[in-house]
């Protein structure tokens, strides 16, 4: 399994035989609403021609439902898979096409070329926000998703993570950094890979400073421990 940080909460997934898109934020929406927080990273227009299988979608939230990045991403003659919760799954599907659009709460599991997503629990200021379990056969990875620490979300986790993708910007009901850690080895994930900063902040992801945490840099592959 192959893991790209493009940004955000946004993550490209390449199991060998399909490929996910999780939260793209590949605009400058967020800006038009709120202009302090305009992007810091320019957009990689190369991403919008990637062939993707899956695109998941957290929640229904500008940084990851972004109404001007989903629309290029669905108008195509591809039929995609569209996971989203409730919120994000109404929203979702708008936007149209031939795609399958799922709707992906807590504790749905969906497979699709021998990989397996489960939905699990979040914290956040969208209520039917999910984060998410994708296993290859190979890699377990979780993708939290925007949460908070909430000790009801371990009960939904496997034992045997590999990697776990989190935010540690401490905003908009997300984790900050020090409970990001105490979040981290809760789960057990022999990786722990920071996200959700830089992009509208100059947060320094150093202090996330884990043994096992691998700090991403954007448009590359995160390398697990």
């Amino acid at each position: 399994m192959q893991i790209k940080w493009i940004g955000q909460a946004g993550l490209l997934i390449d199991t060998g035989k399909l490929k996910i898109m999780v939260d793209p934020y590949l605009s400058d929406s967020v800006a038009r609403v709120n202009p302090k927080n305009f992007r810091r990273v320019p957009v990689k227009e190369e991403l919008f021609e990637e062939n993707i299988d899956i695109l998941v979608i957290t929640h229904n939230h500008l940084d990851h439902l972004d109404p001007e990045t989903l629309p290029r991403l669905l108008n195509t003659k591809k039929e995609l898979t569209v996971l989203a919760p409730y919120e994000a799954w109404q929203e979702a599907r708008k936007y149209g096409g031939n795609h399958n659009y799922v709707l992906f709460n807590r504790g749905t599991v969906w497979t699709q070329g021998g990989v397996k997503f489960t939905a699990v629990k979040a914290e956040h200021s969208d209520l039917t926000a999910i984060g998410f379990v994708i296993d290859d056969g190979k890699y377990k990875a979780y993708v939290t998703g925007d949460t908070l620490y909430n000790k009801e979300i371990f009960v939904d986790l496997p034992k045997d993570i590999d990697a776990v993708f989190l935010p540690i910007n401490g905003a908009g009901n997300n984790m900050n950094i020090a409970d990001a850690m105490r979040f981290a080895k809760e789960t057990g994930a022999k990786t722990a890979i920071p996200i959700h900063w830089g992009m509208f902040d100059e947060l320094d992801p150093k202090e996330f400073n884990l043994e096992n945490a691998v700090i991403p840099k954007i448009y590359e592959e995160v390398k697990f421990k």
